[in-house]
């Protein structure tokens, strides 16, 4: 059963305690995979994926023929729900596209900003025990609004060979024309490396087990990664009104990821609280993945009671989540006052599930506390900013006195006599 707590009983540091390093084993046995790619490219690709994902691949590229034919398998109303989906995902991100900026000056300055795309990206997405085709969505959309030339994407194949339809219709209508039969930290290994069928990306983006964690971060320095993904969270700060069974179905629509999903409400209502306690004890025996669930709900839920909703915001301050629905009668009124956290879900008929698929606010989120300091992914993740000035020769005469006293004052004279060096000769 989930634990109940009550908020001015428990220790800041209990908010705090999620740890995003991985086991030194896990890092041996990804350092050695990553070793091995580097090495020995594709033919490393295809013995790993006889070994995890026991598939004999042929080829690593996923072909037109099985593009077409994944389409022809695909119920024709679901490819319909993801074309709604990406116009949504779309339309939401296109407004994070930013604009290149100048100012002038006196005497001729001029300096402004550029924004310029990535040359190529990579996307993982997971397999295994199920596919992820909004995923595919949600990371590839805002590659493209960024302008990006080529995104390379790569998922675990099936035993037989084959990518998941759904990835590949995902696929299809996202726009994306290189899918990599590849999984696990060789995947990510392949696109920060480089191998004969995956070329070396500028970024590796997309969320995977800890293994696929654990690369990225090895990997990082190397490429761009858009961030160290852990487990999924979800916060409900609910008032007393709150319907229990909706609250209850929230919290375990993340608890069923994995089971070191954390989902938690936060409530001024004991009687809310303990309605919630009991419903999920209901709720949890009829979920397929009802042992997961439990799992995540016995050892991560929590249930945490505070005196106010003022406080319940500075609960879900201090954890972070990666989601938090606000399901108060006036959401908008606590909005201004959440400061850590990756998507906000605002009143009683916005579950968290709306921005998984469809409503178009990116998916991707910070976790395990990272909320504080992190972004959601977007459009940004994309494009390098780059700086440009330009002085002309009497704007370098008003302020080189200056900005040679300034090298000077570091120790640095030759930082100093590239300034003079031009105002003496241009003065002579």
């Amino acid at each position: 059963m989930i634990k109940m707590y009550e908020f001015d009983a428990l220790h800041p540091d209990q908010f705090l305690n999620r740890d995003l390093r991985a086991e030194k084993d896990v890092e041996a046995v990804v350092a050695e995979v990553l070793d091995t790619v580097r090495r020995e490219g594709d033919a490393a690709l295809r013995r790993y994926a006889e070994r995890f994902d026991r598939a004999v691949l042929d080829s690593l590229v996923v072909s037109e023929a099985e593009m077409q034919a994944a389409l022809e398998g695909t119920d024709p109303d679901f490819l319909e729900t993801l074309r709604r989906a990406a116009e949504n995902i779309r339309a939401f991100h296109s407004r994070q596209i930013r604009q290149d900026f100048v100012t002038t000056g006196p005497d001729g300055v001029v300096m402004g900003q550029k924004f310029t795309p990535l040359e190529r990206a990579g996307v993982y997405v997971p397999g295994g025990t199920a596919s992820y085709p909004s995923t595919v969505l949600m990371d590839v959309i805002p590659a493209q609004l960024a302008g990006v030339p080529e995104i390379v994407m790569t998922t675990p194949p099936r035993a037989d060979g084959t990518v998941a339809p759904a990835i590949l219709a995902a696929a299809h209508v996202a726009g994306v024309t290189r899918i990599v039969k590849a999984g696990g930290a060789q995947a990510v290994a392949a696109l920060a490396f480089g191998t004969e069928s995956v070329p070396r990306v500028d970024k590796i983006v997309g969320p995977g087990n800890v293994y696929v964690a654990t690369a990225k971060r090895m990997v990082y320095g190397l490429v761009d990664i858009d961030m160290i993904a852990g487990p999924s969270e979800i916060l409900v700060l609910a008032d007393g009104a709150s319907n229990p069974r909706w609250v209850a179905a929230d919290m375990l629509s993340q608890a069923e990821h994995d089971r070191l999903a954390s989902a938690v409400l936060v409530t001024d209502s004991r009687e809310l609280a303990l309605a919630v306690q009991a419903e999920l004890e209901r709720q949890i025996p009829l979920l397929p993945r009802a042992a997961i669930a439990r799992e995540s709900i016995d050892t991560n839920g929590k249930i945490i009671v505070t005196d106010d909703l003022d406080k319940a915001v500075q609960a879900a301050n201090l954890i972070a989540p990666e989601h938090l629905e606000l399901c108060v009668d006036e959401p908008f009124r606590l909005l201004g006052a959440v400061r850590n956290v990756g998507s906000i879900f605002l009143g009683r008929h916005c579950p968290e599930a709306l921005g998984d698929y469809f409503a178009g606010p990116n998916h991707t989120l910070p976790t395990s506390g990272t909320a504080r300091f992190s972004s959601p992914l977007s459009v940004d993740d994309f494009v390098k900013k780059s700086s440009f000035l330009y002085y002309t020769p009497g704007a370098l005469q008003k302020v080189g006195r200056r900005v040679a006293d300034f090298a000077m004052r570091e120790g640095l004279q030759a930082h100093a006599r590239s300034v003079t060096i031009r105002c003496e000769e241009e003065s002579e």
